[in-house]
């Protein structure tokens, strides 16, 4: 699932920053509880909602990747 279809979905919103050497991959899901796992190139996001869930992949670029959930919000930061 990319980007645009996080946006998609029902009250989420994603957006994606490049800052020099840095760039951030933001996605808010609101009241969501929402896991991530960062493997080399590729962040696993599962969202659950409301008694359902839902599972993407959103691709990173080469670098190092962080990644943050507070309050319903993913932030991902990959250093390159």
């Amino acid at each position: 699932m990319t980007l645009e279809r996080i946006s998609q979905h029902e009250d989420s919103i994603a957006r994606r920053y490049e800052y020099g050497d840095e760039e951030l991959i933001v996605a808010d899901f609101g009241t969501a509880d929402v896991s991530v796992d960062v493997l080399d190139d590729a962040a696993i996001v599962v969202v659950e909602r409301d008694g359902e869930s839902f599972q993407s992949e959103i691709e990173l670029p080469e670098g190092d990747a962080q990644a943050f959930i507070n309050n319903g919000v993913l932030t991902i930061e990959v250093g390159q």
